[in-house]
This record gives C-alpha cells, sequence and structure tokens, in this order.
C-alpha cells in the first residue's frame, strides 16, 4: 500500500454506526477515499469496480454476509484486504474468518480507536486481530488478562520489533507515553526493572506470545 492513497470501504446496515465509523476514519491522513455500502451486495459491487485496500465489513448484512462477500472477493483475487468488525465471538466463526485469510478482526462496542489501531496495522503490512478475541481464542501459559488493551497493542508492537518512536508514531502519541506503558507492563509482568527487560522477556517467550498476539 501507498501511504496517502489508501481507499478503504466500510459496510454495516446499521447507519449510526457506519456514521461514526467513517467520522473516525476520515481522521487517519492515510486514507484518501472511503466508500460506505448498506448491505452485501452493495460492498460486493464496490469492491469488484472500485478494489479499495481495505474493506472493513459487517458480517450479518442483508444480501450477503460478510463471510459471504470476503469468500466472493477471494474467488474473484481481489487484493483488497478484509476486516471484520463484528458483535460475533464464536471461536467457530474466528476460526472461519482466519481461513479466508482475513487481515483484520475487530469487536463492536470496543473504542473505535481500536480500527484506527487496525488500520494503521494493516497499513504497515501486518495482521490485526482484536486482543480481547486472541486471549479468549487461544491458551498460553501466559497471562496477560491484567494488561489494558494499549497496553496488550503496545507488547504486541514490540514483539513486531517496533522502536518506542515507531510505535509512539503508529499509535498518535509521544514516545514519553510509550515509555511509561512499557513501565506499566514490566510492573504487570513482574518483570525486573532493568534496562531493555521487557524485549529481553518478548525475545523469551516469542512462540507463546505468537498464540497470543
Amino acid at each position: 500500500m501507498n501511504p496517502g492513497k489508501i481507499k478503504v470501504l466500510i459496510a454495516d446496515d446499521h447507519p449510526l454506526l457506519l456514521g461514526g465509523l467513517k467520522v473516525a476514519l476520515e481522521k487517519i491522513e492515510s486514507i484518501s477515499t472511503i466508500f460506505v455500502a448498506n448491505d452485501g451486495k452493495e460492498a460486493d459491487e464496490i469492491i469488484k469496480s472500485e478494489t479499495p485496500d481495505i474493506a472493513i465489513l459487517d458480517i450479518d448484512m442483508p444480501f450477503y454476509t460478510g463471510l459471504e462477500v470476503a469468500r466472493r472477493a477471494v474467488k474473484n483475487g481481489t487484493r483488497t484486504k478484509i476486516v471484520f468488525l463484528t458483535l460475533h465471538k464464536e471461536k467457530s466463526l474466528f476460526d472461519e474468518a482466519k481461513k479466508l485469510d482475513i487481515a483484520g478482526y475487530s469487536l463492536k462496542g470496543n473504542s473505535l480507536d481500536e480500527i484506527e489501531i487496525c488500520i494503521q496495522t494493516i497499513i504497515n503490512g501486518r495482521k490485526y486481530f482484536s486482543p480481547e478475541l486472541n486471549m479468549q481464542m487461544n491458551e498460553s501459559k501466559i497471562d496477560l488478562s491484567t494488561l489494558t488493551k494499549t497496553e496488550f497493542n503496545i507488547l504486541r508492537l514490540i514483539a513486531q520489533n517496533k522502536t518506542s518512536p515507531e510505535i509512539a508514531d503508529i499509535l498518535f502519541v509521544s514516545k514519553k507515553t510509550i515509555e511509561n506503558h512499557r513501565a506499566n507492563i514490566v510492573k504487570k509482568l513482574k518483570l525486573k526493572s532493568e534496562k531493555n527487560s521487557l524485549l529481553k522477556w518478548v525475545l523469551n517467550n516469542q512462540e507463546d506470545l505468537k498464540l497470543l498476539l
């Protein structure tokens, strides 16, 4: 993707959510065009005619569900990256979505900030799955339940070898804010207060973290 030239489609049959999502995405500088669809059929047509870089789809929509739209996109070989924004937390649905190699899965009810993080993560070439879902769907000896969503996202970015300045840019906050969050994560994980202790912990727990991040 070319930052500054990102086209995004949002599809949902709930006008209020659709409007709020559009307002949130308009704040992201790297998005140049936002398409809006009120049902699955309209979303499918826009994906075919406009080839947006990212399509944010509700799963429950009239005519075609979000899953059906995603399947049609895969069948047609479109380069559009699919993100599901839904209320569904069922593991079977989550697993089915992953089989379609979707780029993201976020829960309605979470803050709109999460969608911004999701979009930025995808623009940077990574996939994004809601921290709440990852912790619910996977099992690991590592307990990250005490982390806030922001702390979880910072830990995920650290695992992607991002530095504090890079994470600050991605999350649109100051480097000092990231350093404060890192210090809180160190305390919650009960790590030693020494230089690079969090990075060392991430490197030592890469296999288990793959299940969660």
